[in-house]
């Protein structure tokens, strides 16, 4: 199958002008990286995080030169404390938090017969665990915030503090098997249900939370430990035979943050032909 060529890049519209949000794991290359700029764009101040701080600051500095409202903080999403204080910065340094997306995955390939309990658990608490610290602190900080009916319809993100937004990175293995992936498709359907339980809960203080489900977007340090034999497999597989830019599983978050999807919560959201 011939790939179709990616699409042109799309402008920004500013459909997240003056809302705050924190990106997990956006030092830069993949998804979140791709989400930072999408949100600059957009009109949002951003604080980017990554567990890799050298990468991160590096990140920090190139948006910068482009973007006002940019900050970074390193953050590792397995350590309760960094995760607090990374909220906690949010809003401190923007008086008030609006989108928060949790982007911090680990993957990893090894059969179930082989895997260790260390392979198991690492991949769970950065991946799900991770998802779970962060939504916590995230919820905690938007029903510190919620003002409940004394905020008009619509105003969710906008300056009368109404609500918030969370937009988890699933993906499309948590809905279909793919061998030597138990732990990482086990970590990405927990999040899946994470998102529609925290949903439930959280639209008594007017928050939504969505989830995106990307199944092949790549780049540069993915495509260093993928091999051309696998790259070709997993995109033929594809509807467009090709992967996605990360910066095309960015807009869908975009429209998952923003008040074009007001009336979404609770659903992941396929970026792929590929949902089962």
């Amino acid at each position: 199958m011939t790939g179709v060529e990616s699409p042109a890049y799309v402008p920004g519209h500013g459909l997240l002008k003056g809302r705050t949000a924190v990106v997990t794991a956006a030092a830069g290359a993949g998804i979140g990286g791709a989400t930072a700029r999408r949100f600059l764009e957009e009109g949002a101040r951003v604080l980017i995080s990554d567990a890799h701080a050298r990468r991160l600051k590096e990140y920090e500095a190139e948006l910068a030169a482009e973007f006002e409202g940019v900050s970074a903080l390193a953050c590792d999403v397995t350590d309760e404390v960094q995760v607090q204080a990374l909220f906690d910065a949010a809003v401190r340094q923007h008086g008030r938090l609006d989108i928060v997306v949790n982007n911090a995955g680990l993957g990893g390939t090894s059969d179930l017969v082989d895997m260790s309990d260390e392979q198991w658990s690492r991949v769970l608490d950065v991946t799900l665990n991770g998802t779970f610290r962060c939504t916590r602190a995230a919820l905690r900080a938007f029903r510190d915030g919620w003002q409940g009916d004394e905020a008009g319809p619509g105003d969710e993100g906008d300056e009368s503090g109404r609500g918030g937004v969370i937009v988890n990175n699933a993906s499309v293995v948590g809905w279909r098997a793919q061998a030597g992936q138990a732990h990482y498709a086990a970590a990405k359907a927990g999040v899946m249900a994470l998102t529609r339980c925290a949903a439930l809960e959280a639209a008594a203080f007017g928050v939504r939370v969505n989830a995106v489900s990307p199944s092949l977007a790549m780049h540069p340090h993915l495509v260093k430990v993928t091999t051309p034999e696998l790259l070709e497999e997993l995109t033929a597989r594809e509807a467009f035979g090709r992967y996605a830019e990360p910066w095309e599983v960015a807009n869908v978050i975009v429209f998952l943050a923003s008040d074009y999807s007001s009336y979404m919560t609770g659903e992941a959201v396929s970026v792929s032909s590929q949902r089962a």
